[in-house]
């Protein structure tokens, strides 16, 4: 079985990258913002999706970045491929979720949600400099950090 996820990478004008710290199911994950495609859902409007759901953002999907060309099985269902689509994305609006400072710094709303889903998530900018593959957690994202500090 595949799984088809869409990410995006948002630079901001002062070169700094969008990321998510998200807890899912008791653990801890940084990556780029994005997630599942949808059946019937192209991959740039899936895109465009989970930013206006996690983010309330709207943005213009760009330039296609990276297609996982290896095997990744699923941290979540070992009978499941990992596919991962990225795009560049610029913001069409400023950002109005509050972006944290440090890594997993969720308020008392976010957990609870996180109580109800067993998921929650909050946002944060780490500057280009201080940006690497050490900066994400999954496997997939760790490759494409290096393209993004190659840009």
């Amino acid at each position: 079985m595949f799984n088809l996820r869409v990410y995006g990478i948002l630079i901001t004008e002062d070169n700094q990258v969008l990321v998510s710290d998200e807890y899912i199911r008791g653990n801890y994950y940084t990556k780029f913002p994005g997630g599942g495609l949808e059946f019937g859902e192209g991959t740039r409007d899936c895109l465009a999706r989970e930013f206006m759901e996690e983010m309330n953002l709207r943005v213009r999907v760009g330039e296609h970045l990276y297609t996982t060309d290896f095997f990744q099985m699923s941290a979540f269902n070992p009978d499941h491929q990992i596919i991962s689509i990225y795009y560049k994305v610029y913001p069409l609006e400023e950002i109005a979720v509050p972006l944290r400072d440090r890594p997993f710094d969720f308020d008392e709303r976010q957990m609870a949600v996180y109580h109800e889903k067993k998921e929650t998530e909050t946002f944060r900018l780490i500057p280009m400099e201080e940006f690497s593959s050490d900066a994400v957690t999954l496997p997939i994202d760790k490759v494409v950090s290096e393209i993004v500090k190659s840009m």
